[in-house]
């Protein structure tokens, strides 16, 4: 395939990209079944089709490919969930299986993800100002350069989105009742 970018950038975004995946899975419990690598080629796979879209801008493709990361690792916990209700799945001996997530983290991911969906209808921009900063590891002045922002008003978002989705993931979960 071919993209618009010299090969300096496109090893640079690699490089970012690795360690974007990197910062994810260091969040995770140890003994997963996809590494960094895994993580990136995945993510490539799924955001290469799209590159004419993103143009000659490098910044747009990277954040759609922390967005990716974050719908792989998600698919991953679906799959985790899947799994552990029976999902049509050969039993496995408990020591030739290997976990991506705990149940609970399974739980938190899916919760956040459907959260995000429900958050997205409502202030889009906030939560996209979520996916480029917890997913994309993105600072507040590159969201605010890739949403076409100011600064402060990505600094609102983040506390605004953060307080709303931590108030909908524990009511989600059953650690609070709904008001």
């Amino acid at each position: 395939m071919t993209h618009p970018w010299p090969p300096e950038v496109v090893e640079r975004l690699y490089d970012e990209l690795k360690a974007l995946a990197h910062a994810h899975l260091r969040r995770e419990r140890t003994g997963h079944t996809i590494g960094t690598t895994g993580l990136v080629h995945e993510a490539w796979l799924r955001v290469a089709p799209q590159l004419s879209a993103a143009g000659d801008d490098p910044s747009q493709f990277f954040a759609a490919a922390a967005n990716t990361m974050r719908r792989v690792l998600v698919d991953h916990a679906r799959h985790r969930q899947r799994a552990k209700r029976g999902g049509g799945i050969e039993p496995v001996p408990l020591d030739e299986a290997t976990s991506f997530l705990t149940d609970r983290e399974a739980d938190e991911l899916l919760s956040l993800d459907e959260t995000l969906g429900r958050f997205a209808s409502v202030h889009p921009r906030a939560c996209a100002v979520v996916v480029h900063r917890f997913f994309g590891g993105l600072s507040e002045v590159q969201t605010a350069e890739v949403l076409g922002v100011s600064s402060k008003t990505v600094q609102r978002d983040w506390l605004a989105a953060r307080a709303w989705l931590r108030k909908e993931i524990a009511i989600d979960l059953g650690l609070a009742h709904p008001q």
